[in-house]
């Protein structure tokens, strides 16, 4: 290069320097809770997460088995344990029976992509510590040294890519029994050695090592910001890691940050926030209501229907929230058919209706309740109408939209133009195709688009 040459390029540096310099983030919640969400994130709207771990082996209660029998010496638990095993068993006798020898990653992203979902979240660590990849810091206590002998995070990683899904990794920050978390814990969290030498170790390694989407903490509660060092892996996260442009975070970084600091709120599991918030958000639900792991003895009366499904699904989106709706898997890596059949029912739902959800944004209006209820989202100038239970007479009333000369009305799924008419009042009156009778219930939910409305 000539020597003009290099002088400009040094002088253009210099003159980018401070901007450059703005762009990177501190250690700090003010500087990293102004980091601009992802786009890919809110336009998703729906994701699967995957509860599964050692707690899948006993199959019982919930996925915190361990501190439900060995925390708090529930009686129930431990009669189970009595009942089912050899005395003397302990939690990590569970491990090599946690086997996934029929965990098939292909299938489970060929069953999730026709869920409709555009993320996966997968437990990479539950808070019993065990690692579904090969920590190098969790000795024998990790999916390639006992159990599967597999890397179940890097599998499954592989298949979501291939099917072009978003992978997100949960990961727990504390774990119950761990000798040094538990004396840090006892130092009144002065002491970080467990953060030092386990979590933040883990953190990097998933980062690096598999590239993920999306990264949801958890296990967050009993310690502040200070004792976790989430603000230090957030700066290095956002300003240098391989996905500093693409990652989104949740916000269980310390016991103090949901709903307050990092990337989308969680608030808390099942959160339903009522109306709309002003920061992206997230909803977790489980088709199983008892539990995220799998439970062997699950009845359906406890499992999700798929108007239930469908109903949380529409009012979080309409609320501009994304849906993350769970399964857990058996020890040898089976989504049970029952798990199976909820989430085809919702991508089958979502072939129709999906227009109305992905990419979509709150209208300015959420939800009505006029002859039935309604929930509103909106793309552009197009407002989608999404109603769960058909009016009886067949005409739908809607109190909000303003229509005009110009206003079309159509519904997904459904070829041709409805007819309305303007609502005494405010709003209009759709009138809805005749459905035919049939022996099957009908489908839950219904979204009908209007252009040319205000």
């Amino acid at each position: 290069m000539a020597a003009g040459g290099l002088v400009g390029l040094v002088w253009l540096v210099a003159s980018l320097g401070p901007a450059v310099a703005a762009l990177r983030y501190s250690p700090d919640w003010a500087s990293l809770d102004a980091r601009p969400l992802p786009a890919w994130f809110d336009q998703a709207k729906v994701g699967v997460f995957v509860h599964w771990g050692v707690f899948s082996v006993p199959a019982w209660g919930s996925e915190w088995f361990w501190w439900h029998w060995q925390g708090q010496h529930r009686a129930d638990y431990e009669r189970f344990v009595q009942s089912r095993y050899p005395p003397g068993t302990t939690y990590a006798d569970f491990a090599p029976r946690f086997t996934a020898h029929d965990f098939q990653p292909r299938q489970w992203a060929q069953l999730f992509q026709r869920a409709g979902a555009r993320y996966v979240v997968l437990t990479t660590k539950h808070h019993e510590g065990f690692t579904n990849w090969g920590s190098p810091v969790s000795w024998n206590w990790n999916s390639m040294d006992t159990g599967p002998h597999r890397d179940l995070v890097g599998e499954l990683g592989q298949a979501l890519r291939e099917s072009n899904i978003r992978y997100g990794l949960y990961h727990s920050l504390l774990e119950w029994f761990n000798p040094l978390y538990l004396a840090d814990k006892a130092s009144g969290f002065k002491t970080q050695d467990f953060v030092v030498k386990k979590t933040m170790p883990e953190l990097y390694d998933l980062v690096l090592k598999y590239k993920p989407d999306l990264i949801w903490s958890d296990g967050d509660w009993e310690a502040p910001e200070s004792y976790w060092n989430s603000t230090s892996f957030l700066a290095w996260l956002y300003n240098d890691s391989p996905v500093k442009d693409t990652v989104v975070v949740n916000d269980r970084w310390c016991n103090n940050c949901s709903c307050h600091h990092g990337g989308f709120y969680n608030c808390a599991d099942k959160y339903q926030p009522g109306t709309l918030p002003a920061h992206k958000w997230e909803m977790c639900s489980s088709i199983d209501k008892l539990s995220w792991g799998y439970r062997s003895n699950m009845n359906i009366a406890e499992l999700m229907d798929e108007m239930s499904i469908i109903e949380e699904l529409v009012q979080t989106v309409s609320f501009g929230g994304n849906y993350l709706l769970n399964v857990g898997p058996t020890k040898e890596g089976v989504i049970v058919p029952i798990f199976q059949e909820r989430l085809l029912a919702l991508g089958r739902w979502l072939e129709t209706n999906g227009e109305a959800i992905y990419e979509s944004k709150p209208w300015r209006v959420q939800t009505e309740n006029s002859t039935v209820t309604v929930w509103y989202t909106a793309k552009g100038p197009v407002v989608y109408a999404i109603f769960l239970l058909w009016p009886r007479d067949n005409i739908l009333q809607l109190s909000s939209p303003t229509p005009s000369p110009a206003t079309q009305v159509t519904m997904l799924g459904f070829a041709g133009t409805l007819t309305w008419q303007k609502a005494p009042g405010t709003g209009l009156l759709i009138t809805l195709p005749h459905l035919l009778p049939s022996p099957l219930p009908p489908q839950s939910g219904w979204a009908v688009r209007l252009e040319g409305v205000k």
